[in-house]
């Protein structure tokens, strides 16, 4: 067992079993030894996953033309935050900045803050980012901000919070994390336990009452009718973390980019095991009890609960709809042609900018969901083409 197996495991024989959501922020979390924490994480084609801003330098690009329009939108502040909280290997700071430093009369009002909690990732960011130190600044967390004007960039962040698991088994049930001590047969072993028989002690699921109300209120919320033997997640980390980012900001856009449904897709009948799945050397499994805070874990993005709980605090819903349409809208062929008409490698560099936009790539899989916070409702380039916040 490694260091956070064993503080896992010294957790649960104290206190007893714990909720799955608490295992998976542990799990990602724990300081030092969580993935997300640890000194050993690596992001990208070194690590677990990539995301759309490691495919090419154009998504950078797009995000900053979208950054352009809110500033002009704000009538050009002198001062245009620009707030990534979880900023991975820090990619699509580099290419906005790198693309709005032509821009100068924007560049000049820009101010650049990551929120980032892992100290080894937050150093490779500087190392990245030396070029624009003077416009980078970081911070652990977003409580540490306040009076903020500019935009909040959220890119694959949402779908990492620790997430509720429930079950419809003679009621609702919710999956516990519990230790076993007793040595386990092939045939029994499921998870952390599978292809190491005979092992001890092994992390092993158990169903349990609701650990809290609050995933009642979700189900009826959003009008969730699970049937018997349905397995599924329930965020409610969604709901914090907009609050954060309301008090946060006062004044200004909320940009969240992730994978994920409207509530009525996401709890449909056909998807009755739930989204959770688990990223280990670029391979995906459902086996989120092993190689414990070795692999990344997540689970996709009920939209409609960003939305709601968005506009329960006044936040103002401007558009939603496919990466890939929302890039298309934005002009991404205008981009293609301002950064690579002249290029030998033309061709190339499209066929890559194409796994950003096309059907069966993140153009698809990956949704664009952006707010407001101030006077009126401003329109976007971005979803002229097609605006699917109804939906939620």
């Amino acid at each position: 067992m490694n260091p956070l197996e064993k503080h896992i495991c010294q957790r649960i024989r104290k206190e007893g079993p714990i909720t799955f959501r608490a295992y998976m922020e542990m799990a990602l979390y724990e300081p030092g030894l969580g993935y997300y924490t640890s000194a050993h994480t690596e992001i990208g084609k070194a690590g677990d996953f990539y995301t759309s801003q490691h495919l090419h330098p154009a998504f950078g690009a797009m995000i900053a033309r979208q950054l352009m329009e809110m500033w002009e939108i704000m009538n050009r502040p002198e001062m245009f935050h620009i707030i990534e909280p979880g900023a991975g290997a820090g990619l699509m700071c580099l290419d906005i900045l790198t693309y709005l430093c032509e821009k100068k009369d924007m560049f000049r009002s820009i101010s650049y803050i990551i929120a980032e909690i892992n100290p080894s990732v937050m150093q490779k960011q500087k190392t990245l980012l030396s070029h624009y130190s003077g416009k980078v600044t970081w911070v652990s967390s977003l409580e540490e901000l306040s009076g903020i004007q500019g935009c909040i960039v959220s890119n694959e962040l949402l779908d990492a919070f620790p997430v509720h698991l429930v079950e419809m088994h003679d009621g609702l049930k919710e999956i516990y994390i519990t230790v076993t001590d007793e040595k386990s047969s092939p045939s029994s072993v499921t998870g952390n336990e599978a292809g190491r028989e005979n092992e001890t002690p092994c992390l092993q699921e158990i169903k349990g009452s609701p650990s809290t109300a609050a995933l009642y209120d979700y189900l009826r919320e959003f009008s969730v009718q699970l049937p018997e033997g349905y397995r599924t997640e329930i965020n409610l980390g969604i709901r914090d973390w907009l609050r954060q980012v309301n008090e946060t900001l006062s004044g200004g856009f909320i940009l969240t980019i992730d994978y994920g449904y409207p509530a009525w897709e996401y709890y449909s009948e056909e998807r009755n095991r739930g989204t959770l799945l688990c990223y280990h050397r670029h391979q995906v499994n459902e086996h989120p009890c092993r190689n414990t805070g070795q692999q990344d874990m997540t689970a996709h993005v009920n939209f409609s609960s960003v939305k709601k709980w968005g506009e329960d605090l006044g936040l103002k819903t401007l558009g939603f709809c496919q990466q890939g349409t929302y890039l298309i809208s934005l002009g991404i062929d205008e981009i293609i042609n301002e950064l690579y008409s002249d290029s030998s490698d033309y061709l190339f560099e499209v066929a890559k900018i194409k796994k950003l936009i096309f059907p069966g790539t993140l153009g698809e899989t990956h949704k664009v969901l952006i707010q407001y916070k101030g006077d009126g409702i401003p329109q976007l380039r971005g979803f002229m083409m097609k605006n699917q916040a109804d939906k939620l």
